[in-house]
């Protein structure tokens, strides 16, 4: 969800406005998935990194997280039948901010509908170290032998192991890297880059996003000896930025 700085500076606002403005976008997002029955949908709310940020900027974001977590806005998500899990390091976060975000995870456990996962103070290779150092406590303590670990028990000592590898990437503000996100899961995912601020991003945006998806084939690393393929789309035929925002 990048570009809420740029967003901001662009119109003389506070950092703290074009992030207030893309919690707002991401209310939108995880109501137009809800209704596309998307089944799981994962914001990158907070890096590892992100902690280096300017003093106030990480404030205003640690009291925009309690704020999106109150009782009220997570009330709207049980209703809707979203379950809500957040995934990273907590350790770092408030007491308070903690508290909520396991309220959040305890009021919403038994829906069935999309689920929102929100990772926070989270990184990739963050994830794949944790998981390791699991790995090397259970063969430390003797119960896992070293010829056992293979890529499903690395896996299943991920963050987000009880989920599927994401099948699309989105990601907005035109920038076009990973930033230390998913790196592991990451390894057969479809990726969609949108010049839209965070900010802008839209139900019609994310509708593009989905088309874009649905003309790709998948292989995994492999193809059936009589597909043919396919010829690239025209250049000319790609939408304007304006049009890509609206």
């Amino acid at each position: 969800m990048d570009g809420n700085n740029r967003w901001a500076r662009a119109r003389n606002l506070s950092a703290r406005d074009g992030h207030l403005q893309g919690a707002r976008t991401a209310k939108r997002i995880i109501n137009a998935c809800v209704q596309r029955k998307v089944p799981c949908l994962t914001l990158f709310a907070f890096s590892t990194e992100n902690w280096s940020r300017p003093t106030r900027e990480v404030f205003s974001l640690m009291a925009l997280f309690v704020t999106v977590l109150k009782h009220k806005e997570v009330q709207k998500l049980d209703e809707a039948n979203v379950r809500i899990r957040i995934v990273g390091n907590r350790s770092g976060f408030s007491t308070r901010l903690q508290a909520r975000m396991k309220r959040a995870e305890t009021l919403t456990r038994n829906n069935t509908g999309t689920t929102v996962i929100v990772a926070a103070d989270y990184g990739g290779r963050w994830d794949i170290v944790q998981a390791a150092q699991k790995i090397a406590h259970e063969v430390e303590q003797g119960s896992l032998r070293l010829e056992d670990i293979d890529e499903s028990k690395l896996h299943a000592n991920m963050a987000l192991a009880e989920f599927p590898d994401p099948d699309l990437c989105i990601r907005t503000g035109g920038e076009i890297r990973l930033s230390n996100f998913l790196l592991w899961h990451f390894a057969y995912t479809e990726f969609y880059f949108s010049d839209c601020y965070w900010p802008d991003f839209g139900a019609a945006e994310l509708d593009r996003a989905l088309r874009d998806y649905a003309r790709r084939r998948r292989h995994f690393g492999g193809r059936k000896l009589e597909e043919v393929p396919q010829a690239a789309p025209s250049p000319g035929g790609a939408p304007s930025k304006q049009e890509m925002c609206e």
